[in-house]
């Protein structure tokens, strides 16, 4: 790689971190090899956001809509998929009606509380927006918007996007920064635009049909537009191996997932076309760092785990303030996984937070589930949404914003199944080729297939494909470590762990933050030499080499425990039982998997114990099927055992 001088301008407290970091890394680039880097000139470089006393974007919220091929003026079912996203937009709903057009938005407000409600319009009012997220350089926008001759009527960073789209037309996603789900009409072409952010922070979902497209940030919001739900064997196929359906298949057939970093544009005829404005694979060496501020009129928090990410975030923030941070963490006490309660509090204490420990035993959980189901909408059997809502819940009671560390894994390289042996791999490739080795292995092994039904079991064939397609997506020049994070962030990242730092925490009406994702600094993290992410067992070398400034050596580098949920220990004697009634009841179990081969595998996990991720997923599902197909997406309690819920 030529050899180039490399300006960086960064202010603030991340300004020594960033020359050093940024310093190894250049110095990294100039003897690395050529092809461990791809290219491309434009590509910023990231600082870790910071926290100020400056105002912090506007609104996490719902929005829903549909764009008919005839007239209807009836606002009726705008009004009902608007109810069903109320959980996340608890302050106030707004609509826009036109022959054709219907658009709605449930707000949670953040800043502008009096000013920002939506849907928001342009100077003439002919061009209309409801979105869902967080524009991070609303305020640098803005004043080049302004100089330009715009008149904005709020201070809200959504208006943003009405002005810039005036200017730029659909290029102006790629000026925005930030996580973000929209829906923008304009009147003048009658074009309909739907826009999902770069990595996928914030959902949408669509569905066409013979009236038009209809369109919602959750999958339940889409109930009214599609009529009676029905499953899709690919996405069930998906879930079942994966714990979750990869975009753009969902669980719902006829709906799909507007995949991270694509707009989808519908035109006045009903044709559309939908395109992918960034991608990973734009990822590159670094030319220049730009600093963007979290600014919030609103309390906020940090989810703190006591790992790396979590207390690399605690070191950020809480130096950053003249008040406590606020922290929350949780255990499970008197369970065979490790509890990391005493390991945050550790940090917390480090960084004079204001702390709150939590300690959840396993009826407090599994009550809880029949609701987590709900709320994660696109189903996703994921253990640790439990414990993720029981912290929402509580940090809901007195903030607005919680920080997390999701992306941190992804972005560093930080997971064990990025080391494997290469004996290992090469294996796992001759067995199951395509993804060179790579997210092979699914939950329901060879042995599990008389479990399923026909029209289950053959598209249960192709459940790896997604892995296999985003696999083969870099160029050649990649390593194979960053196929390996390109594969995460292009599956698992958007559809598992995104799915519960969003709904888990707006099903309390609260914000999720998850800095790491910042998608510059997701093109700086995939740019790094692989040396500076993974060395021996170690990954995410480079973030504990500068967290080495605030913690101990042994905090950072050692074994990666990751945040275990006992589900292990709860599926056994009389749960066990009440497992094995609920599912023989449940229509959805019964519609697509052999009742003899359910109850064997229940027998297998009384004898030996090791079939409760199987036996996690079925229940997850039977859970969905009663809420989402049965139960029309109604909500279940709060509180609710879920055997009792399915035998009801």
């Amino acid at each position: 790689m030529p050899r180039r001088r490399v300006r960086f301008r960064v202010t603030y407290s991340l300004a020594r971190f960033l020359r050093w970091g940024l310093g190894l890394f250049h110095a990294a680039i100039l003897t690395a090899n050529s092809g461990h880097c791809p290219t491309n000139p434009y590509i910023i470089a990231p600082s870790l956001i910071l926290l100020g006393k400056i105002k912090e974007p506007e609104t996490v919220c719902g929005i829903a809509g549909y764009y008919l091929k005839t007239p209807d003026v009836n606002r009726t079912r705008l009004e009902e998929m608007a109810r069903r996203l109320a959980h996340r937009g608890p302050d106030g709903r707004g609509f826009h009606t036109a022959e054709r057009i219907g658009l709605a938005h449930t707000r949670l407000a953040i800043i502008d509380l009096a000013g920002g409600a939506q849907p928001l319009y342009n100077e003439d009012g002919r061009i209309c927006l409801v979105a869902n997220g967080e524009i991070y350089n609303y305020l640098e926008l803005r004043q080049e918007l302004e100089a330009l001759g715009h008149r904005f009527a709020t201070h809200s960073d959504c208006e943003i996007i009405l002005h810039a789209y005036e200017t730029w037309g659909e290029d102006c996603v790629s000026r925005l920064l930030g996580m973000f789900a929209f829906a923008l009409y304009d009147a003048r072409s009658e074009e309909l635009l739907l826009v999902r952010d770069r990595l996928g922070i914030k959902p949408l979902y669509f569905a066409t049909g013979p009236e038009g497209i209809g369109f919602a940030s959750e999958l339940k919001a889409l109930l009214p537009w599609i009529g009676h739900p029905a499953v899709a064997p690919a996405g069930l196929a998906q879930y079942l191996q994966n714990n979750f359906s990869c975009a753009p298949q969902t669980l719902l057939a006829g709906v799909q997932k507007l995949p991270p970093g694509e707009l989808l544009k519908i035109a006045p005829d009903g044709s559309s076309r939908q395109q992918r404005y960034w991608s990973p694979l734009q990822t590159t060496s670094i030319t220049q760092v730009i600093e963007i501020h979290l600014r919030s009129d609103v309390p906020f928090g940090l989810f703190l785990s006591g790992g790396v990410d979590s207390s690399v975030l605690t070191a950020l923030i809480a130096r950053r303030l003249q008040e406590p941070l606020r922290t929350f963490s949780i255990g499970f006490p008197e369970t065979s996984v490790h509890n990391e309660l005493a390991t945050a509090a550790m940090v917390a204490g480090r960084f004079a937070t204001r702390h709150t420990a939590c300690e959840a035993r396993a009826d407090e959980l599994l009550e809880r589930l029949p609701h987590g189901v709900w709320a994660a909408d696109d189903l996703t059997a994921d253990y640790a949404n439990l414990p993720v809502s029981l912290l929402a819940e509580r940090a809901g009671r007195e903030l607005k914003v919680i920080f997390s560390g999701e992306g941190g894994d992804e972005v560093f390289a930080g997971y064990g199944r990025y080391r494997a042996p290469l004996l290992k791999r090469w294996l796992r490739e001759l067995r199951y080729p395509g993804s060179g080795g790579f997210r092979t292995g699914g939950m329901f092994s060879n042995e599990m297939e008389s479990l399923f039904k026909p029209e289950l079991a053959q598209a249960l064939r192709d459940w790896r494909a997604p892995f296999a397609r985003a696999w083969n997506e870099p160029p050649k020049t990649w390593t194979r470590l960053m196929r390996m994070q390109y594969v995460d962030m292009a599956t698992w990242l958007p559809d598992d762990l995104l799915i519960k730092a969003d709904r888990m925490l707006m099903a309390w009406g609260l914000e999720g933050r998850v800095p790491f994702l910042d998608h510059r600094l997701v093109e700086f993290g995939l740019g790094l030499p692989d040396a500076f992410k993974i060395k021996g067992r170690n990954g995410k070398r480079f973030l504990k080499l500068w967290g080495e400034r605030f913690f101990p050596k042994a905090h950072l580098w050692g074994r990666k425990k990751g945040f275990t949920v006992p589900v292990r220990d709860w599926l056994k004697g009389e749960r066990l039982d009440k497992l094995d009634r609920a599912l023989a009841a449940s229509p959805g179990i019964t519609a697509w998997f052999d009742p003899p081969a359910v109850s064997q595998l229940i027998e297998r996990q009384r004898r030996r114990g090791d079939r409760g991720g199987p036996l996690w997923a079925l229940l997850n599902f039977a859970l969905w099927h009663r809420i989402i197909v049965e139960n029309n997406g109604n909500a279940p309690p709060a509180r609710q055992d879920p055997f009792n819920y399915l035998l009801d």
